[in-house]
């Protein structure tokens, strides 16, 4: 068999699951709606304090798309949500060895 009949393929853009658009898909769907579901309690919170309809609704519908903003992954596989997580996964990941200055250079009275 010679090296040119073999050959390697190596498929691009294969998702791991289906997609309803580019990011966003099963997983994404869920993550959504639990922000979505903070956006309504948000928003019914408001409504029942000030008692705006109008405010209500904006925060609302901003709760929505933020929350599938925040979830659906760009063309690295990274939404926002994964680099905040991986953000506190690192900060929580760090040791803090605090400083203890000892003065090595203090006068001590010495006896006879």
């Amino acid at each position: 068999m010679l090296l040119e009949e073999q050959s390697l393929y190596i498929p691009l853009g294969v998702k791991p699951e289906a997609e309803w658009f580019p990011g966003f898909g099963q997983r994404q769907l869920g993550l959504s709606a639990v922000g979505s579901l903070a956006a309504v309690g948000i928003a019914l919170f408001l409504w029942l304090m000030g008692g705006s309809v109008p405010l209500a609704m904006v925060v609302f519908l901003i709760g929505v798309s933020a929350s599938v903003m925040m979830t659906t992954k760009d063309r690295h596989n990274l939404s926002v949500l994964d680099q905040i997580t991986f953000m506190i996964r690192f900060a929580k990941s760090q040791k803090f060895y605090p400083y203890r200055s000892l003065s090595n250079w203090t006068m001590t009275e010495r006896g006879p």
